[in-house]
């Protein structure tokens, strides 16, 4: 909660897909921490230092280090701002759902504790309800097109998209050390 030291919220993805007329769908993929807690467990894993304003301590000081950030609580995007859309999320896909609030189940990434008790909330908006179909292509087009008069504005889910399709036409270049990890987890030692 902003303000506090204590993490309270899950970092709950918000995700958001609006289908173009004959262009690639805009997709929007985000955590509601300003960056996704395996950020830190990779800089943690590399003994790596964070950036501030990543995370805090466990005594809600500001830290570059990690462990104490993994310890401590993740920093919400966008200030308190932020912080407002995170506990949003977390009634929306808790308290509507009667699922345990992140505070209250174990972390995803130990192996330690019960089976978490996750709750999601979903929603689908039918453009036809609304305006209607063609006049909601038309408004998203529309807008893709002012965004794009700028250079620089890359659109929700383009870089993803470009990976996914360099990844299958040139494969994926891994580290040893991670091949030799994911062999053994298969038992293909």
């Amino acid at each position: 909660a902003w303000g506090g030291k204590r993490p309270l919220f899950g970092t709950n993805p918000i995700a958001a897909i609006f289908p173009r007329r004959g262009g690639a769908r805009l997709v929007i993929d985000l955590s509601l921490s300003q960056v996704a807690r395996g950020k830190l467990m990779i800089a943690a894993r590399d003994n790596q230092p964070i950036p501030l304003g990543w995370a805090l301590d466990a005594d809600g000081q500001p830290t570059t280090d990690p462990k104490a950030g993994l310890a401590g609580s993740m920093l919400p995007a966008g200030g308190v701002k932020g912080a407002m859309l995170a506990l949003i999320v977390e009634l929306m896909a808790c308290a509507l759902t009667g699922a345990r609030f992140g505070y209250e189940n174990e972390s995803f990434f130990v192996d330690e504790g019960g089976p978490a008790r996750l709750g999601q909330a979903f929603m689908a908006i039918d453009p036809n309800a609304l305006a209607g179909n063609d006049v909601y292509l038309e408004r998203v087009e529309t807008l893709v097109d002012a965004m794009l008069e700028d250079e620089d504005v890359r659109l929700p889910g383009e870089r993803r998209r470009k990976l996914r399709d360099e990844a299958v036409k040139h494969g994926l270049d891994l580290p040893d050390a991670l091949m030799t990890q994911l062999r053994t987890l298969a038992g293909a030692g």
